[in-house]
């Protein structure tokens, strides 16, 4: 009887460790949404610069290596999750310091402009990712490969912007990249994979 009793918690447990991989993964791609979104605002209204929305790129690609590298199995396990947690908590205060330290960006610049638009696209990528999580037409594993191209993407903007200006050439390979992953999200959404849950 007793090991009737320990299987039977075993599957339980495994069954929520698995749901909470599950649950857990749309959390993290929401906390993406939002915190390009931050960036994007404070390229608009002027609390950010270009430079600095490069540097705050920097990280988010390091956020979304760090995803792809835990979602690489499919799982985000506790620890994973509170990774991922702690490296968000950092941007998220990075993008809090760099809007309220005094330097100011200029919304109307040309450079500026067209930081706001590649910041927009990862919104919208992101966004679209997310949307594919809730609907369960992305698995855990597609999201990691999606979230390493999004990785890629936010690399290259940072690359551009560490001078402070972003010039037409370099936003054109910015937006090749973009197209790609665009191309990749659609692709994962509309194979045959579905999330289990």
């Amino acid at each position: 009887m007793q090991h009737r009793i320990l299987v039977a918690s075993m599957f339980v447990a495994l069954g929520a460790s698995s749901a909470f991989a599950q649950t857990t993964t749309p959390n993290t791609v929401q906390r993406d949404v939002n915190q390009q979104t931050r960036i994007e605002n404070g390229l608009k209204d002027g609390s950010l610069n270009t430079r600095e929305a490069g540097r705050l790129e920097r990280e988010e690609s390091r956020i979304e290596r760090l995803q792809a590298k835990d979602l690489k199995d499919g799982k985000l396990t506790p620890q994973e999750r509170a990774q991922l947690q702690r490296a968000q908590n950092k941007t998220s205060r990075d993008i809090q310091t760099a809007e309220s330290n005094g330097v100011k960006g200029n919304p109307q610049s040309p450079s500026s402009e067209r930081m706001q638009a590649d910041v927009q696209r990862n919104v919208n990528q992101e966004k679209r990712v997310e949307q594919g999580v809730q609907a369960g037409t992305l698995t855990n594993r597609e999201v990691g490969k999606l979230e390493q191209g999004q990785a890629r993407v936010d690399h290259a903007e940072a690359r551009a912007a560490r001078d402070g200006h972003v010039g037409k050439l370099e936003q054109n390979h910015i937006q090749r990249r973009e197209t790609n992953q665009s191309e990749a999200i659609f692709d994962k959404k509309h194979n045959a994979h579905n999330r289990k849950g």
